[in-house]
């Protein structure tokens, strides 16, 4: 308090404002008659409580992690600090905090959380044709570009999808890329990769034929070559391709019946039109009166469907010189030409027999009796058929019925 007076003060005070005061002694007083061993006491005056006028501080506000604050006035009495959190974080908790009589901040520290998405931007979809005679298309793009709003770490990207640069197949195709920042929140973004294939229209195979196509027969650059059935020969181009206007080069062929030249020099020379076109089913007989000849034909001409069916063409050498009679279909046969096939495939025409040859002129079957066309399309189709026949003979199983 000011103002406030000593002991040593009172007493000044009081020794100068009194000076008239006569001392007054008594036996046993402690005063003596004689002044300079006489002593004045003042009367002691009560001291006033002491008061503490020290500013009220409260302690220093630990920083956050990402995050500060401001405050009016630093750490003093009613000073006020406002939390505030770095770009991308949230707070969560008390925004501001005010510093108290007893020294102590209200409310509780706050804290600062990540809970935005990382930001992600995919690539543009795109579309892509397909290679010539291929199917597919090779697509290559550049990877999302990939920012985190708050620390800016990006932890981990993944793909769905293929990666860039593979080969995808004719149709639209998904590509998702999803990001993830350190606090696990995530982002994702997609685009489209779509492939086209250029298409002609689907050939139609020639009558008594079949086609053979690269790739899937119809796409851009996928060639098809035209085949005709034995007994048939190609008339026209032999194969076709299919061009980026999406059509077909040249024209279609077709497939006429087989030209058989009888007017050869040789036997060889018959035999070799024959070479990988037809199967040859060789009669010999030594009359045409022969009741096992006269069985056989019979049975033969019951079944041209199926010997059409298995690409079969039957050589008749009946009689003996010099009244031999040979035929192919309608067209005869010279005398050396049917004498030289008798000795070529061992055919006596002294008695019945028959010889199957298949397409590349190997002896494959001898019949000294008549037999049934079932008999011999059995065997053909167990053992001869190609690949490409078994197909169409699946294709084609009810067409002689």
């Amino acid at each position: 308090m000011a103002g406030q007076l000593t002991q040593r003060g009172a007493l000044c005070i009081l020794l100068f404002l009194t000076p008239a005061v006569t001392p007054t002694w008594y036996a046993g007083s402690g005063y003596y008659p004689d002044e300079s061993y006489n002593e004045v006491y003042a009367e002691e005056v009560p001291q006033a409580p002491a008061l503490d006028y020290r500013e009220v501080r409260c302690h220093a506000l630990p920083f956050i992690t990402s995050g500060t604050y401001t405050c009016t006035n630093g750490m003093l009495l009613d000073s006020r600090c406002d939390y505030r959190c770095s770009s991308g974080y949230h707070l969560e908790g008390d925004r501001s905090r005010i510093c108290m009589e007893d020294g102590r901040w209200s409310g509780g520290e706050p804290v600062c959380v990540d809970i935005d998405p990382p930001k992600i931007r995919c690539p543009h979809s795109r579309e892509k044709m397909a290679e010539p005679e291929k199917l597919t298309a090779r697509v290559y793009w550049d990877p999302p570009l990939v920012k985190d709003s708050a620390d800016g770490t990006i932890t981990r990207v993944t793909l769905r999808g293929p990666e860039p640069g593979s080969h995808f197949p004719e149709g639209e195709h998904v590509i998702r890329y999803t990001a993830y920042d350190r606090a696990y929140n995530r982002a994702s973004c997609k685009f489209i990769v779509k492939v086209q294939v250029r298409r002609c229209p689907t050939l139609k195979p020639p009558q008594h034929g079949y086609l053979t196509c690269t790739s899937a027969g119809d796409n851009y650059g996928a060639t098809c070559e035209y085949h005709c059935d034995g007994g048939y020969e190609r008339q026209g181009t032999p194969s076709r391709v299919c061009q980026s206007s999406r059509q077909w080069s040249g024209s279609p062929p077709i497939c006429a019946p087989m030209k058989i030249n009888v007017n050869v020099n040789s036997a060889a020379g018959l035999l070799d039109q024959f070479y990988e076109k037809q199967r040859l089913l060789i009669i010999s007989a030594p009359d045409p009166s022969n009741r096992y000849y006269k069985m056989q034909i019979s049975m033969l001409q019951q079944s041209t469907c199926g010997l059409d069916l298995r690409h079969m063409t039957i050589i008749e050498l009946v009689g003996q010189p010099p009244q031999e009679v040979g035929r192919i279909r309608e067209q005869q046969l010279s005398a050396n030409i049917i004498e030289e096939l008798r000795q070529f495939q061992r055919l006596t025409p002294s008695y019945f027999n028959m010889v199957l040859i298949d397409k590349q002129g190997i002896d494959r079957e001898r019949y000294m009796e008549p037999v049934t066309p079932e008999e011999i399309f059995t065997f053909i189709d167990d053992y001869l058929l190609s690949n490409q026949e078994l197909i169409q003979r699946r294709e084609q199983r009810d067409i002689c019925e």
